[in-house]
């Protein structure tokens, strides 16, 4: 009875100690237990410490081959004494790597980790909308990595290229969880569940001045309520803004004025459907804005921008700069090819 006591009361200490030190510990307790029966059988493990240590983590995992095995008093007593002692420790050792993978299981589902990587795209805000933007994402490139940042208390899209932080979005500590340093791309939707639409841009001019004083090289994008609060967030140096109705709107007129044509729209705002507008680099062999629109035509894309210049097809003269950003419109397939040249 003394000894069951002993057992028990030693199996409550082992329980409550902490992983790293039970690791070490069983570490330290195997390697013990091979000198041991080395010690006491040379022989019978033939003169090589590394078949005791074998025979010792072959009795412990419950396998016993039986190709090694004691055959002195002592040798007997000690192993023995592993059945015992050294099977529910290897047991308690699994339980808690069992555990400790659970756990972290958990916390990224609570959105409790801090996210490691880099140059991905933080999504601000949880709601339909964003719900659509991250499978867009997603369907335009499918090595990116998204990091939805939110207040609620469970990951709101599970999918192996999303992670899930959880807090106040205009809190530091929120975004530096979010690796918002490290970030390509910034995307702030107004919260849905905020009914007063003043209230929902000040939040969002709130998490949006967060980034830019914390991370101003993050590229940030918002989508605002109400237009009269557009100079609000051009005071905090936003890259980009979305008034929340105005698409929606623009195309609903388009729709209606000219018919058909809002296909065309639909392609563009989607990598789903249809052609896409891409950005390519510009070739070192094109001199002019001519030279790149004739051979991209050659390969099945329509040059239509430089930046947010639009105009290019009435200056095809015109050398393009160093800086050019280059924009097509082309499928999927072209595209492939284009950036398989080093486009």
């Amino acid at each position: 009875m003394k000894v069951l006591h002993i057992i028990r009361k030693l199996s409550m200490k082992l329980i409550r100690l902490k992983s790293i030190f039970l690791l070490f510990g069983t570490i330290g307790f195997v390697l013990a237990s091979a000198s041991i029966i080395y010690l006491i059988e040379p022989v019978t493990f033939k003169e090589r410490w590394f078949n005791a240590f074998y025979w010792v983590m072959t009795t412990i995992a419950t396998v016993g081959y039986g190709d090694f095995y004691p055959t002195t008093v002592p040798g007997k007593a000690f192993a023995m004494f592993l059945y015992v002692f050294g099977i529910g420790l290897l047991s308690l050792v699994i339980g808690k790597i069992i555990d400790y993978f659970v756990e972290i299981h958990r916390k990224r589902e609570a959105g409790l980790l801090k996210y490691q990587g880099n140059q991905h795209i933080i999504l601000i805000n949880w709601s339909k909308k964003a719900k659509l933007a991250a499978e867009e994402i997603l369907s335009t490139d499918e090595d990116i990595e998204i990091v939805i940042v939110d207040d609620s208390d469970k990951h709101p899209f599970d999918h192996p290229k999303v992670f899930f932080v959880s807090g106040d979005p205009t809190s530091v500590d929120t975004l530096e969880n979010a690796s918002v340093h490290k970030a390509r791309a910034a995307i702030i939707f107004s919260d849905s569940r905020i009914d007063d639409t003043s209230l929902v841009d000040g939040k969002s001019l709130l998490i949006a001045s967060s980034i830019e004083k914390h991370a101003p090289e993050v590229h940030t994008t918002v989508e605002i309520v109400l237009e009269k609060h557009i100079q609000n967030f051009r005071h905090v140096k936003v890259n980009e803004f979305v008034l929340s109705y105005d698409a929606v709107s623009r195309l609903a007129v388009r729709a209606a004025l000219h018919e058909g044509n809002i296909e065309i729209f639909t392609q563009l705002l989607s990598r789903q459907d249809g052609d896409d507008m891409f950005a390519i680099k510009a070739d070192a062999a094109w001199k002019t804005y001519g030279d790149a629109f004739q051979a991209l035509l050659l390969k099945g894309a329509t040059l239509i921008a430089d930046g947010s210049d639009m105009g290019i097809n009435r200056k095809l003269n015109a050398a393009i700069p160093a800086d050019a950003r280059l924009y097509v419109i082309a499928d999927k397939e072209t595209i492939t090819a284009l950036r398989q040249e080093g486009r």
